[in-house]
């Protein structure tokens, strides 16, 4: 069985021993822009619009030497009946719970409110350390009226501009000084085999001339309302992604670790995709560009599809997304419930083999993905049905993309091949000399060949269908590279 642990972002082994602070706060007074200055990321999507954030969102910053965790929370508004207000609520709530330190948000330019007190006195019930930011306090005007908001009877108040930065240092003292010391972290892989990358701070393990991630990052890509928060919640066995009937309640990306048979695999949900045309509000269109920068980050895609809607034009160009980057795929055909068992519209029950080719021949350049039927919906509970066959999955193509062949292998391969069954114009053939894999992630092959012409698509998926046959990859793209031998002539 899989086991859970709660996500931080960017990844470093020991960071769940790290003190941990919660921002907080109603909608639009500032919160993510000031979790942006504290980590030295774009990891929150932030705008002008209220109710931008509303999932969880993670990150990690270091102060005097110290590092800390730090978790930007949705807008909250105490005993808002709304379903939205609800959940964003519910989602705080863990966070204030984990936190050791609390930080309210307060915009110095609107008045107090009723749920301003009503929020303050929450905090203060849980006892931890809290501290006022009043924000957008950008000139000496402003930080008289920021005394104004002692009225909410938090004794440690800082005046700050997220924005700009001013205060924040100040702030930031305060909550060191509040904090326990940093526990030493024993980290797992250390010693000479081990190799950390300076740019994330992961850790990697060199086997056989090649990095072997210890942790898998994948991306759960889709339209919106096809279901991707609610796999994520099924997958990880938590409430971790507000769940909600609204096409487009995710923005944010929201992650979550899950340790299975033995590998580290870190899920992605993110934004649903639209065209650019179909996104108004700026937060929906940061969020389709967070959401395809997830993407590119990611070591395995999971493209969703509704069963109810069947394959339409959408998910082809998600898939060509997911394809062009190199990722490998893994398709999930959800709601699968509703067209079968539970189907209620008086049409027979859908049939899987029908489905299945419909779905290989909108997405003809998918057909190395394994395709999945299932309910994300039924899946979530004690028995998550169908979500051990989807990790599998998931740790399968994960390995195939990561997968090396020797040359002497390749070329033993290459010697068998009859390139005379391959459907190419005699003026577009080429001869192959020799050939070796150069890269992983994905397996990319450069073939030495008599002309440095672009080869035939023809004999490029001929030569991948042979590859595939003989060595596997499934769920991954196979890329190639011609360079022409200088002494060929």
């Amino acid at each position: 069985m899989p086991t859970y642990r709660r996500s931080v972002v960017p990844v470093k082994l020991g960071a769940a021993k790290l003190p941990l602070v919660a921002i907080v706060g109603r909608p639009n007074v500032g919160k993510s822009t000031l979790f942006n200055r504290m980590t030295g990321s774009r990891r929150s999507i932030v705008g002008d619009e209220p109710g931008i954030t509303r999932d969880r969102i993670y990150g990690e910053y270091e102060w005097q030497g110290r590092q800390y965790r730090l978790v930007d929370t949705g807008g909250i508004v105490p005993d808002d009946p709304e379903l939205m207000a609800t959940e964003i609520f519910a989602q705080a709530k863990v966070a204030l719970e984990e936190a050791d330190a609390l930080v309210m948000v307060v915009d110095a330019r609107t008045e107090l409110a009723r749920p301003d007190y009503d929020l303050a006195q929450l905090l203060k019930r849980g006892g931890k350390p809290l501290f006022l930011a009043v924000n957008k306090v950008e000139t000496e005007g402003l930080a008289a009226e920021a005394q104004n908001f002692r009225r909410l009877g938090i004794r440690d108040l800082y005046g700050v501009s997220s924005e700009h930065g001013q205060g924040v240092g100040d702030l930031l003292d305060a909550i060191a000084e509040a904090t326990p010391e940093q526990a030493d972290v024993v980290e797992e892989g250390e010693g000479p085999a081990a190799e950390q990358s300076e740019e994330t701070g992961e850790k990697k393990i060199r086997t056989h001339g090649e990095f072997e991630q210890r942790e898998t990052a994948v991306a759960i890509i889709g339209r919106p309302n096809v279901g991707k928060s609610t796999l994520l919640n099924a997958l990880t066995g938590t409430s971790r992604a507000i769940v909600s009937p609204i096409a487009g309640t995710t923005r944010d990306a929201v992650d979550e670790v899950v340790e299975f048979e033995g590998q580290t695999l870190r899920f992605v949900d993110t934004a649903g995709i639209r065209r650019k045309g179909k996104t108004k509000l700026m937060a929906e269109k940061m969020s389709v560009v967070m959401a395809r920068r997830h993407l590119e980050a990611a070591d395995v895609a999971l493209v969703m599809i509704d069963a109810m809607e069947g394959v339409t034009a959408s998910d082809a160009t998600i898939g060509g997304y997911a394809h062009e980057s190199g990722r490998s795929v893994v398709i999930i055909v959800n709601k699968w419930d509703l067209v079968t068992t539970r189907r209620s519209d008086g049409k027979k029950p859908a049939d899987r083999e029908i489905f299945e080719k419909q779905v290989r021949g909108a997405l003809k350049y998918l057909d190395y993905a394994p395709v999945i039927f299932l309910s994300a919906l039924e899946a979530i509970g004690p028995e998550r049905k169908g979500m051990t066959r989807v990790l599998r999955e998931v740790v399968s193509v994960a390995k195939e993309r990561r997968k090396r062949v020797s040359t002497g292998a390749m070329n033993r391969f290459l010697e068998k091949i009859d390139f005379q069954r391959a459907p190419v114009p005699m003026a577009k053939r080429i001869r192959i000399f020799y050939m070796t894999q150069a890269a992983v992630a994905p397996p990319t092959f450069v073939l030495f060949t008599d002309r440095d012409i672009k080869l035939h698509f023809a004999f490029e998926r001929f030569l991948e269908n042979q590859i595939r046959e003989a060595f596997g990859f499934k769920g991954t793209p196979v890329w190639f590279k011609v360079k022409a031998r200088k002494d060929s002539g």
